[in-house]
C-alpha cells in the first residue's frame, strides 16, 4: 500500500485520471487486435487521434476568443472520455459526430457557462446535445465485460486519490435500489440477473470513476455531494423516464450538474497578485485583492489554475486551502516550497502582479461544527495550519467564543507561521496554542514549548479533558496518519476525529 500511496502522491488527480483513460484506450486497442472486443483497433486509434487533436484545436480557439487560460489535461481527459463512450468510427460520416461532440464539449467550458463557471460535465453535455439534435447517441462501449477489470482497478486508484468513497457508494446504492424498485413494480424478476446486468454489462463503474466525481461540476461539501450522487444514481437507471424520454447516464449526470450548480458557490475568480510575504525560508503567503468579499466557510479550499509553459507531470492545477477569513477583503493562501520544485510551484514563486491565476471551486468540509458548545482540538503539522489560520481569524473578527486548543507541530522553530494570529486569539478568545518541535537536536535553549512528535502522552498532558473533544487534523498525509494513530491510542473514537482532505494530496 505504501508503494501505491507514494505513486499517488507524486501525481495530481487530473494526471491520474488522464493516465487511467489512456490506459483504457491502449487496452481496448490491444484487445481489439486479438478479437477480444468487437472493434477494429485502427478505428479506435483514428477516433482517439481525431478527438484529441480536434478538441485541442477547438479549445485553443475558444480560449483565444474568450481570453481565458487553458488546461490541456482537461481537454485530453474530455476527449478520451468521448473516445470511450462513442463507438469507434467506421465510415467518414462518423467523424462528423465526433467533431460535433468535440465542439460541444469544449464549448461547455466557455459558452455554456454562468458567471464564467461551467455548469455541465463537458463529455456528458456534449453527447446529450448530439442525441437531441443530431440523433446520434453515446454507446458507452467501454462497459464491455472484457474491459471491466481495468476500469475497476484504475477507478479504485482514483477513489483512493480523491477520497470519494462515500460518494461512489451512495451513487451505486441509489442506482441498485432504483433498479430493484422498478423491477418489483413489474412483478416477479430474477434478482441475480438484474444485478448482473447492472454490475457487469452497464457503464456503472466507468461512469462513477471517470465522470461522476469530476470536481468542478459537483457540489462542494460531502452532504451535498451524497445528495447529488443519490440523484444521479436514481436517474442512471434506464427505467426512469419523463413521457417518452428515457434516462441515460449522460442525462442523469447533466441533471445532477444542474442540482450542483444551484447549491454551489458560484465564484470563479481571475485574479492577480497583490503581495507575496516570506514567512519562513521556504514558506510564503500569497495575497490577492478582492473586488468584493468571498463567500466561503473558514477551513475550505479552492482549485487554483496557473497557466505556464512546459508544465511537468503534475500539471497546472492545484488545490490550496484558503488561509484568509471571509471577514477579510483579500484572499490569502500559504504555500510551502520544496526542492526539487514542480513547474507549477516554480512559476508561482516567480509570480508578480502581471500574471493572472484562476481561483474556483470552493469546497471542503473541514469547517467548524454548528454546535458552538462543542470542545475542539486543532492538530496541525507544518503548512497544514492554514485552515486553522482562516478559522481563528474569523473567530477573532466576529468575536465568537469557542473552546479550542491548538497543537501545532513543526520540525524547527523557524518553520512556525501565523504565530501573531494565534497569540491574538489567546488574548481575545482564550484559544490556547501549544507548539512542539520534532527535531529535538535543534531546539533553542530558550524554547518554552513541547519537544518531540505529538503522541498520547503529549495529548493527555496538554488536553486534560481530551476524551470530551472533537479533533481536527491537518497536514501532510504521513503526518496526519501519525496524529490519528496517537489519538486512537489515547482512546479517542474515530467519530470524534475529523481529517482535512489535505489539498496538496491532489
Amino acid at each position: 500500500m505504501k508503494i501505491i500511496d507514494d505513486f499517488l502522491n507524486q501525481i495530481t488527480m487530473y494526471r491520474l485520471v488522464l493516465y487511467y483513460l489512456i490506459g483504457l484506450v491502449i487496452v481496448a486497442v490491444i484487445y481489439s487486435a486479438f478479437n477480444l472486443l468487437p472493434y477494429d483497433p485502427i478505428n479506435i486509434i483514428y477516433s482517439s487521434l481525431f478527438l484529441v487533436i480536434f478538441s485541442d484545436f477547438v479549445n485553443d480557439l475558444l480560449a483565444k476568443i474568450f481570453d481565458a487560460p487553458t488546461n490541456i489535461e482537461s481537454v485530453y481527459i474530455t476527449a478520451l472520455i468521448l473516445v470511450l463512450i462513442i463507438n469507434p468510427v467506421k465510415i467518414v460520416a462518423d467523424f462528423l459526430f465526433l467533431a460535433w461532440a468535440a465542439v460541444l464539449s469544449m464549448a461547455s467550458k466557455y459558452i455554456f457557462t454562468i458567471n464564467k463557471k461551467h455548469v455541465f460535465n463537458p463529455a456528458a453535455i456534449a453527447v446529450v446535445l448530439t442525441a437531441f439534435f443530431l440523433k446520434q447517441s453515446a454507446s458507452w462501449w467501454v462497459s464491455n465485460l472484457s474491459l471491466l477489470p481495468y476500469v475497476i482497478i484504475g477507478g479504485l486508484l482514483i477513489i483512493r486519490k480523491t477520497q470519494r468513497e462515500k460518494v461512489i457508494l451512495t451513487f451505486i446504492s441509489a442506482a441498485v435500489l432504483t433498479l430493484i424498485a422498478f423491477n418489483l413494480l413489474k412483478g416477479p424478476f430474477s434478482f441475480p440477473s438484474i444485478l448482473s446486468r447492472m454490475f457487469f454489462h452497464s457503464s456503472l463503474f466507468f461512469f462513477a470513476f471517470a465522470m461522476l466525481t469530476e470536481p468542478l461540476t459537483m457540489p462542494n461539501t460531502l452532504n451535498l455531494q451524497m445528495i447529488f450522487a443519490a440523484i444521479v444514481g436514481f436517474l442512471f437507471v434506464p427505467n426512469v423516464h419523463v413521457f417518452s424520454i428515457y434516462s441515460t447516464p449522460e442525462l442523469a449526470l447533466v441533471a445532477g450538474n444542474i442540482f450542483a450548480y444551484f447549491v454551489n458557490p458560484k465564484q470563479k475568480l481571475v485574479i492577480r497578485l497583490k503581495e507575496k510575504i516570506k514567512l519562513t525560508a521556504d514558506t510564503y503567503d500569497f495575497i490577492f485583492p478582492l473586488e468584493k468579499k468571498l463567500d466561503f466557510t473558514p477551513g475550505q479550499y479552492m482549485e487554483w489554475t496557473l497557466a505556464h509553459e512546459k508544465a511537468d507531470v503534475r500539471g497546472n492545477r492545484r488545490y490550496f486551502t484558503i488561509a484568509s477569513s471571509p471577514t477579510e477583503n483579500e484572499l490569502r493562501i500559504g504555500i510551502k516550497f520544496y526542492e526539487p520544485g514542480s513547474s507549477y510551484k516554480k512559476t508561482m514563486l516567480a509570480m508578480d502582479e502581471k500574471i493572472p491565476i484562476v481561483a474556483s471551486q470552493i469546497t471542503g468540509d473541514f469547517t467548524l461544527p454548528k454546535d458552538k458548545n462543542k470542545k475542539l482540538v486543532f492538530v496541525a503539522g507544518g503548512i497544514g495550519v492554514t485552515p486553522f489560520r482562516s478559522i481563528i481569524k474569523y473567530l477573532i473578527d466576529t468575536n465568537e467564543l469557542r473552546d479550542i486548543i491548538i497543537l501545532y507541530s513543526n520540525r524547527y522553530k523557524s518553520e512556525i507561521v501565523y504565530q501573531d494570529i494565534f497569540a491574538e486569539a489567546q488574548i481575545k478568545l482564550g484559544v490556547k496554542t501549544i507548539y512542539t518541535l520534532t527535531d529535538i537536536t535543534q531546539v533553542p535553549a530558550e524554547w518554552m514549548g513541547e519537544k518531540g512528535r505529538i503522541n498520547e502522552e503529549m495529548i493527555k498532558k496538554e488536553v486534560p479533558d481530551f476524551k470530551e473533544r472533537i479533533y481536527y487534523l491537518s497536514g501532510p498525509h504521513n503526518m496526519v496518519v501519525g496524529f490519528e494513530k496517537a489519538l486512537k491510542n489515547s482512546g479517542i473514537s474515530k467519530k470524534n476525529i475529523k481529517i482535512d482532505f489535505f489539498p496538496g494530496f491532489v
